[in-house]
């Protein structure tokens, strides 16, 4: 898809071999010549949740890159990472990238499993914080959850590993299955709150768990797998004791969309970045 000749638009899928499953976004592997008006109206156009844009080349395997949802720049977005790392490896052969993004450097790897590409990148430096009683209230009202529908194992909290994430587990399976909120209403107190999404889990087992991400500020309902928020919970579960300080989480998303993916989230002793990794291929 070309939209003018400065702007070649590929379609990838990050977190599923499938082209049908995982989070699809658009990538613009050279859009030095256009400016944020142009980006947002080809992340629009496209209607994925994130398109990525890397607008400048600053070394070997070096980028700048930009991301845009339907309806604004976001500071990082891991999907379109993950999609952008393995459009390079197939262009340029699998290996080390860097891309600066406005939220910070994230170092990405890209290696050859059994013929399947995947890439890994590393997370901003985290940071876990209290959820204001007042906020949660309100995020459960738009939600229409009740208090005895949260988990008391997994309490609210605010996670940020390149963007904020208000993290809310369910109780049940069956819980986060039935997802109808109000989308105005959650999306006045995640711009008040400047949340990226929700991050809502329920625990299968230790160190499994089932994710969605309902995403109105970006101008989609819900996000099928997003790699931001997955690095978020890697951090709010070290936090807050859940899992050992060096573990590998798998989270799963996108089922109930009728896109399954899967992430990967590992944990370093000794490291607080988090890492995220996943399968991708080309849409289309």
């Amino acid at each position: 898809m070309t939209h003018d000749h400065r702007a070649e638009v590929l379609r990838y899928t990050a977190f599923s071999a499938d082209p049908a499953g995982g989070n699809p976004a658009g990538v613009v592997l050279d859009a030095a010549g256009l400016d944020e008006e142009r980006m947002l109206a080809i992340a629009a156009e496209l209607g994925y949740s994130e398109s990525a844009f890397l607008t400048e080349r600053t070394g070997e395997g070096a980028y700048t890159i930009r991301y845009f949802s339907p309806k604004a720049e976001v500071p990082f977005c891991g999907h379109a990472t993950v999609a952008t790392a393995l459009a390079l490896a197939e262009r340029d052969g699998p290996g080390a990238l860097e891309f600066t993004t406005p939220a910070g450097l994230v170092p990405v790897s890209v290696v050859r499993e059994s013929g399947t590409l995947r890439a890994t990148l590393t997370s901003v430096a985290p940071h876990v914080e209290e959820a204001a009683e007042a906020d949660l209230t309100e995020a459960l009202a738009a939600l229409d959850w009740a208090a005895t529908d949260l988990d008391p194992a997994l309490p609210p909290r605010i996670a940020y590993a390149g963007a904020r994430h208000l993290v809310v587990a369910a109780a049940t399976r069956e819980r986060l299955a039935d997802l109808d909120y109000d989308f105005a209403r959650l999306e006045a107190l995640m711009r008040r709150l400047d949340l990226t999404t929700l991050q809502l889990v329920w625990r299968e087992g230790p160190e499994v768990f089932h994710v969605r991400d309902p995403f109105p500020v970006g101008g989609v309902v819900e996000d099928p797998a997003t790699g931001a928020a997955a690095a978020t919970f890697g951090a709010y579960a070290r936090e807050l004791g859940l899992v050992p300080e060096a573990a590998v989480l798998t989270l799963h998303q996108g089922a109930d969309m009728g896109r399954p993916g899967t992430l990967t989230v590992e944990l370093r002793a000794g490291d607080a970045r988090i890492r995220v990794s996943g399968t991708g291929t080309r849409i289309g």
